[in-house]
């Protein structure tokens, strides 16, 4: 398997234009493996204190409109 520094080193040999694809692919990546790992842990129940609150503090009106906080 090639290492980390292998990688880099490949890396700092492309054209920025190509740099720039990667790091655009990369991104796409992360973000995949983002959803990926919130999927999983929905799936696992590991979310669900966080969302009873947040139903709880919607309910109690303990919230704000994203508009009034953007504007603030």
């Amino acid at each position: 398997m090639t290492s980390l520094a292998e990688i880099e080193a490949a890396i700092t040999q492309l054209p920025e234009a190509e740099a720039r694809q990667l790091a655009v692919w990369l991104q796409d990546y992360l973000y995949k493996k983002w959803d990926q790992q919130i999927a999983s842990d929905l799936a696992a129940g590991k979310l669900d204190k966080l969302i009873q609150q947040a139903e709880s503090d919607i309910t109690a009106g303990h919230v704000r409109d994203l508009d009034e906080v953007l504007r603030n």
